[in-house]
């Protein structure tokens, strides 16, 4: 018999209830609508230039700074997030907030580090949304959570690394970090900026395209 789609989300959630895993994990936040190789990109250079044992994509049920129109049913985003992450033992997809009361970030993160008290967590993102950072809700206490992997995109890089220098206490490259990550020893709020290679796609020029070739 061929179990539902909403069966198979259930069955591949964590298990986050007092898990006493010491990972060191990476956050990555998002609509994933659709996900794509920039996502990928991402995951992998914070996964190597941090030393995390696992990426977990976290995708939104609506992003609320997002607009509705065009946003494909979570259960698309999910199926098609883990198809592209098949290859990739170290990432995970999961859509915690679709079991939580609220889908802000920092509610997430809370519960997350409530149930998980023992793993070792920061949050990536592309230099291109680090620009909203201070749009989301409650994102000062969201800063005192977790420290926070920004990850070079094109055209970004000088505008990330201002907003960096605003509303951060401690920056840190990507080695002090990793090693913060290690000794459980972060002054928060803080931050590293990793640059390097960079991967232009974009999931609003994938839809654009997509919607173009229709």
């Amino acid at each position: 018999m061929v179990k539902s789609v909403a069966n198979s989300h259930r069955q591949k959630s964590p298990r986050l209830f007092h898990s006493r895993t010491r990972l060191k994990i990476g956050l990555l936040g998002g609509s994933f609508n659709p996900a794509h190789d920039g996502h990928i990109h991402v995951s992998t250079q914070a996964c190597q230039q941090l030393g995390l044992d696992q990426i977990w994509w976290l995708v939104s049920p609506q992003n609320p700074l997002k607009s509705r129109e065009g946003m494909a049913d979570l259960d698309k985003r999910l199926v098609e997030a883990r198809l592209k992450t098949a290859q990739y033992p170290f990432l995970r997809v999961f859509a915690p907030e679709s079991n939580l009361p609220s889908n802000f970030t920092y509610e997430t993160i809370k519960y997350l580090l409530k149930t998980m008290p023992l793993a070792r967590m920061i949050w990536i993102m592309g230099a291109d949304n680090s620009g909203q950072l201070s749009k989301w809700q409650r994102y000062r206490d969201l800063l005192k959570l977790l420290p926070i992997a920004v990850i070079d995109r094109p055209s970004y890089s000088y505008h990330a690394i201002s907003i960096g220098r605003q509303i951060f206490r401690q920056r840190y490259n990507a080695r002090q970090m990793r090693n913060k990550l290690a000794c459980q020893q972060i002054q928060l709020p803080a931050w590293c900026f990793i640059a390097g290679q960079r991967h232009h796609a974009s999931a609003t020029a994938i839809r654009q395209n997509d919607h173009n070739t229709d």
